[in-house]
């Protein structure tokens, strides 16, 4: 697993928990450091130890602590820069959905050695429903995007439905369903960031 998602789920533990909790969690998933360095690799199984030991110690579902990660990286201060690559996306959460299919070409844009899964966006008859198919490692992506467009669609100021449906094996799937596109203001964006960011 790429260093830069060990990290993100670090990082979401310590600032949500505490760095006495990331400590317990460090422990008793065994990890031989204290830190994940973000341009490193990693065995997959360390990144599954942690979310097992911050189950355990949170007494929350995985899934839980996956949709609370994706909520953290659009709305936490320190991920400003995730915030604004999907707010590139387009000026209404629609268009956001619809820029999701190629966030992964985005990304790698950024980190050209960061592998996300294959997601594509299907839409409805009548224009407000929606199918987000994740397809690929890692497993659990599909939970951490539903923490994302749930964040995301705050930040427009829609009002959203998600629900995860059956999908085919190895894929993760979310319907959506846009209630309200203007359900409030949503959160300040320009696309000029502040200066030194």
């Amino acid at each position: 697993m790429h260093g830069l998602i060990n990290r993100s789920l670090e990082c979401f533990l310590r600032d949500t928990y505490g760095s006495t909790v990331w400590l317990d969690v460090v422990s008793r998933a065994n990890l031989p450091f204290d830190r994940f360095e973000a341009m490193l690799d990693y065995d997959d199984r360390l990144t599954y130890a942690v979310l097992m030991a911050a189950s355990d110690r949170l007494s929350k579902p995985r899934e839980t602590l996956l949709e609370d990660l994706g909520t953290y990286l659009v709305s936490n201060p320190n991920n400003e820069s995730l915030r604004r690559l999907l707010r590139f996306g387009g000026d209404t959460y629609i268009e956001f959905l619809h820029s999701l299919d190629d966030l992964n070409g985005r990304a790698k844009l950024a980190l050209s050695e960061l592998e996300l899964p294959r997601m594509t966006l299907h839409g409805g008859r009548d224009g407000n429903d929606f199918r987000l198919v994740c397809k690929g490692p890692p497993r659990g992506f599909g939970r951490v995007m539903r923490g994302v467009l749930r964040a995301m669609a705050d930040d427009y100021g829609a009002l959203v439905l998600l629900k995860d449906i059956d999908g085919e094996t190895g894929c993760e799937e979310i319907a959506i369903t846009l209630v309200q596109s203007r359900f409030s203001d949503g959160r300040d964006f320009r696309l000029a960031g502040p200066v030194g960011v």
